[in-house]
């Protein structure tokens, strides 16, 4: 797959995940909401480690720098 994340894309992501991952284990956010918030922030963490985000796709969204 081609890549179509820049580096502050990916670094926004994994500022989200680590806060979601923060507010679950800390008990601030539990339940139903507490899982969602977990679940997607696992998906921002592989998204930003692989380097593309498959929603962008469709849409032709690249937050790539220009070569």
């Amino acid at each position: 797959m081609k890549k179509n994340m820049g580096s502050a894309d990916r670094i926004i992501r994994i500022i989200v995940a680590a806060v979601f991952a923060a507010l679950y284990f800390t008990g601030t956010v539990t339940g139903t909401v507490g899982i969602i918030l977990l679940v997607l922030g696992g998906v921002f963490l592989l998204t930003s480690f692989i380097g593309t985000c498959p929603l962008y796709l469709p849409f032709g969204i690249s937050t790539c720098a220009k070569k």
